[in-house]
């Protein structure tokens, strides 16, 4: 048996600390022994269809391999990966142990990196690296991107960077160093009445693309885009193209292994920045959800597993 963090039935917030079976792991699997988790707004509603009650919820984790099946080949016992498994039926990452498909998003850890680091980086970068080829931008390109202080914004604002944009943000007052820390050029606190007017000034006309993380904030950042620019939505609002701005929600078609690969080799020399906005352990998994739930982090949430 297992300590995890379960779905106890259809019921909306349904959630619980429970001892449940270890999964059995199949030809093409291997069994994971979680030692960080990285929590995120999604982990308690997007679930497999047809899933049995109790349901171990979470997407995101790092830790050890300990057992493999006979179908894998990539991956061997003792390897410490990074992974996101979804749409998984024997159940998620808030546990103690997880069956991982060999066929999911899995990253080798850099042997200079820790579990909680591993953790933090994995769905965020991937979100924040699709939301950039979803923008055919070149160097010395402008971009706004609005809620850029949380995890994805923290890899968003880098990243661009390095492919030589020129950054602008939002985020609350606060926020505002710490943004600038990661290389935004530009900040605004969302708050002020005139933010727009002031990506406008800064950009001296207008951004080449833009980027919405943080729900209905689509429409602004159409608002600061030159005419037949796109903004990628990572919120999942629900707003149509105009005439004159193309809006795209969030590609799963690329292919990021490449990428994240180099970034997590990044990571582990020091030239991308991670953020912990804090740390819980498993028993405390709620209290996370609660938090990140209210989207105020700086960077990156994590559970810590015994």
């Amino acid at each position: 048996m297992m300590r995890a963090i379960v779905k106890l039935s259809s019921l909306d917030n349904e959630f619980a600390l429970a001892h449940v079976e270890i999964p059995e792991i199949s030809a093409n699997e291997m069994l994971v022994k979680v030692m960080a988790i990285g929590v995120g707004i999604q982990d308690t509603y997007f679930f497999p269809q047809d899933i049995t009650y109790p349901f171990v919820i979470g997407i995101e984790a790092a830790g050890k391999v300990i057992e493999v099946g006979e179908d894998v080949v990539n991956y061997r016992v003792d390897d410490r990966i990074a992974f996101i498994s979804y749409n998984q039926p024997k159940g998620g990452t808030y546990a103690q142990y997880a069956a991982v498909s060999d066929k999911s998003t899995i990253i080798l850890i850099p042997k200079e990196m820790d579990y909680p680091i591993a953790a933090a980086i994995l769905m965020s970068a991937d979100a924040a690296i699709k939301a950039l080829n979803g923008l055919d931008l070149k160097t010395n390109d402008m971009l706004f991107v609005a809620g850029a202080s949380g995890a994805i914004g923290t890899y968003l604002i880098q990243i661009a960077k390095e492919r030589g944009l020129r950054v602008s943000a939002s985020a609350s007052l606060n926020n505002q160093q710490y943004m600038t820390d990661l290389g935004a050029e530009k900040t605004v606190d969302y708050r002020d009445d005139d933010w727009k007017d002031q990506i406008i000034e800064w950009s001296e006309g207008k951004v080449d693309g833009a980027i919405a993380i943080q729900p209905n904030t689509t429409k602004d950042c159409m608002q600061v885009v030159k005419d037949g620019a796109t903004v990628v939505t990572i919120s999942g609002d629900m707003v149509n193209s105009t005439d004159s701005v193309t809006v795209k929600h969030l590609s799963h078609a690329f292919n990021t292994k490449k990428d994240l690969n180099k970034l997590y080799k990044q990571v582990s020399i020091g030239d991308i920045k991670v953020e912990i906005d804090d740390n819980y352990v498993l028993k405390d998994s709620l209290e996370a959800l609660k938090k990140v739930s209210k989207r105020h982090a700086r960077g990156k949430t994590v559970i810590k597993v015994n």
